[in-house]
């Protein structure tokens, strides 16, 4: 068979799998949440369903889609990993000792960053490709939007340095915008625009990003093995951080997150989705059709994209051409906020992000698939204020419940008989069972595939540290889960008023949070929590035990920030071998590298072995300009059969040598 034809089989083969496996998780998600929602609504009626429990049932189906649709995800996951794979996805290994046939530009953009940080997280990333024979075919571009004179002049300053300590004239460039129009997607964009003709593909880093040359090189082999695929994305996991809080988010993504990857492939395939770092971008459609529209309106919701990354993988599949996850674990990580506050800091910005994908929906060729990861989007954000509303309602009905009382007697009808009150006992034991098993089964699932690899079990501590460092993050994601459903829900409130985030540099490090920062972030936290529970106390005692711990999380947020912000707490439980990951216990090269540059114990390029020789001359600022024209957006109601034929003139094109 030619290649055509082989590729014309495999994407058949492609579609008929998607159809089914979709078919096969939209419904048993579907229907899982339909049969929850039925049970409460058994529940509910048994002594007659009021306009508010009504509404109640239509927030709690909506709120059981997004936990069963992560529950069946989880459950695909823990499956493939137990066969050793899913055949249709990528995987590195098929593509292993494959010879380079493009040319690949790692690009970092940065806007007023710690410059020791990036220096060191670039020197670890390019050392580690240095050791390797593919480390020609890849350059490095340092792409900076800093605002800051002084950080800027410390920028320059550690690119001239790591360029002459690499030897790497003509490598490794830094170039810094006038301008941060477009902020990271416009940073990206202009890099596409100026020098994106030089080369076949781009991987983007964050400032956070540490990725070894390995991984680089598999993402590579991957583009090359498969030229339908327009980005694929690597699995970020995140490592580094030393506080109780993050230390909580990097132990549960380590257990979860491969296997949540795996799944995900399983029903994505094809139309995955981006997150805008540790991914490899392929440059001619990224150029062609991933310019990004300025919304209609003004800020928050018109203007200029803050979330590009989905857009942009929406956008390409468009195009006709594949987004994959690979769900490989090994060789790419990513820093996460160190407390409370900075991660929800972080998400301010992208809920805003998010709920602008909204007049994104209407736009006419993208994948229907596409659209799901769109509104994905924006109900990881939304789910908050349902949550909170299903919460009130709920008391509202039981405080109403306790004011009026029973109805034995329907008003205007005569009976000799009352009308008594009836408990559905089993059904709520099931639902509940049922609710708690979906919520937590999914993290059992992580910790059972690593009790049952050696490897990772050591790594975790062993199965007995392993299982209590499960229960102990259960236990703070429960007690923390109030005060971040209160911070979402402003996020939202505030984005759907027309108050638009300020835009700047995210904080990294491990920072603690002082008693009056917690005390001025989370003040309406406490009002909310203790006012709440004081009304329920005064009108139905009985239900408190029932909200007890989100009104817990709400009272006690204050300490739990200020406690769970502090590296004391978090390196104690490490000595303690609790919350451990496989890369603490054995880091791997490139994340000891990191910090032993640092913590001081290395200098620059001495942290990785590097080929001898003597230092470079002055560096290059910037290469010689390859301009890759960055088309304008397509139309607002482009049509697949349009995108279609963009596509075929491109390939066209190319197949002629004339791009």
């Amino acid at each position: 068979m030619d290649t055509v034809g082989s590729l014309a089989a495999d994407a058949k083969r492609l579609r008929h799998a998607a159809l089914r496996r979709r078919a096969l998780f939209f419904a048993l998600t579907l229907l899982t949440a339909g049969a929850a929602t039925g049970m409460m609504c058994d529940i509910l009626a048994a002594n007659g369903l009021s306009g508010l429990e009504r509404v109640g049932l239509v927030l709690f189906y909506v709120l059981f889609v997004w936990i069963t649709g992560a529950f069946w995800t989880a459950l695909a996951g823990f499956v493939i990993r137990l066969r050793g794979g899913d055949p249709l996805t990528l995987e590195p290994q098929a593509v292993a000792g494959r010879p380079l046939a493009g040319r690949t530009a790692i690009i970092m953009p940065i806007y007023n960053e710690d410059t020791l940080r990036v220096s060191a997280g670039l020197d670890v990333i390019w050392s580690s490709l240095a050791r390797l024979p593919e480390q020609a075919a890849f350059d490095l571009f340092i792409l900076s939007d800093t605002r800051k004179l002084d950080i800027a002049a410390a920028e320059e300053a550690a690119w001239r340095e790591l360029s002459a300590r690499h030897h790497a004239r003509g490598r490794i460039f830094y170039r810094r915008r006038p301008e941060n129009l477009g902020r990271k997607a416009g940073n990206i964009a202009d890099f596409v625009r100026a020098w994106g003709g030089a080369y076949d593909y781009a991987i983007v880093l964050d400032a956070d990003s540490i990725m070894s040359g390995e991984a680089m090189v598999n993402l590579a082999r991957l583009m090359d093995a498969n030229p339908q695929a327009g980005i694929i994305q690597a699995l970020p996991l995140p490592a580094g951080r030393e506080t109780l809080f993050a230390r909580l988010i990097q132990f549960a993504a380590r257990l979860s997150s491969p296997m949540l990857a795996s799944g995900l492939a399983w029903w994505q395939l094809g139309e995955g989705n981006y997150w805008g770092h540790n991914a490899i971008l392929r440059l001619q459609p990224f150029a062609a059709f991933c310019d990004l529209p300025r919304l209609p309106g003004a800020p928050p919701l018109g203007g200029e994209i803050l979330s590009h990354d989905f857009v942009e993988a929406a956008f390409m599949r468009r195009a006709g051409f594949q987004v994959w996850l690979v769900p490989d674990d090994c060789g790419s990580w990513e820093e996460v906020p160190s407390n409370i506050i900075d991660y929800a800091a972080r998400d301010r910005r992208w809920a805003q992000g998010n709920l602008q994908h909204l007049g994104l929906l209407p736009m006419r060729g993208l994948h229907w698939l596409s659209r799901v990861h769109l509104v994905t989007g924006v109900l990881s954000y939304a789910t908050s204020p349902l949550w909170l509303l299903v919460l009130l309602l709920s008391s509202i009905v039981v405080i109403l419940d306790a004011l009026h009382g029973h109805q034995y007697f329907t008003p205007h009808t005569y009976t000799l008989f009352p009308t008594w009150p009836k408990y559905r006992d089993g059904e709520i034991a099931a639902l509940l069972s049922i609710t708690v098993a979906v919520l937590f089964l999914p993290k059992f699932f992580g910790a059972l595939l690593a009790a049952m690899d050696a490897r990772l079990r050591r790594g975790f501590g062993g199965a007995p540290r392993l299982f209590a460092s499960l229960g102990l993050e259960q236990l703070f994601s429960i007690v923390l889960a109030p005060a971040m459903m209160l911070f979402h829900t402003t996020f939202v409130v505030t984005t759907l008023a027309g108050k638009p985030v300020a835009w700047h540099a995210q904080e990294r490090g491990d920072r603690g949070i002082g008693v009056l920062e917690a005390l001025l972030r989370h003040k309406w936290h406490l009002v909310i929590g203790v006012a709440w529970g004081a009304v329920i106390l005064a009108f139905a005692p009985r239900y408190i035990w029932w909200l007890l711990p989100v009104l817990a999380g709400m009272v006690l947020a204050v300490p739990l920030t200020v406690v769970t912000s502090r590296t004391g707490a978090g390196l104690w439980l490490r000595r303690h071998r609790l919350l451990l990951t496989p890369e603490e216990a054995e880091p791997p090269a490139e994340l000891a590298a990191l910090s032993a540059r640092l913590s001081g114990d290395a200098t620059l390029g001495e942290a990785l072995p590097l080929p001898g020789g003597a230092a470079s001359e002055e560096p290059n600022t910037v290469p010689e300009r390859v301009p890759l024209a960055m088309q304008a957006q397509p139309p607002r109601y482009l049509t697949a059969r349009d995108a279609l034929a963009k596509i075929g003139r491109w390939r066209g094109m190319n197949s002629k040598g004339l791009v």
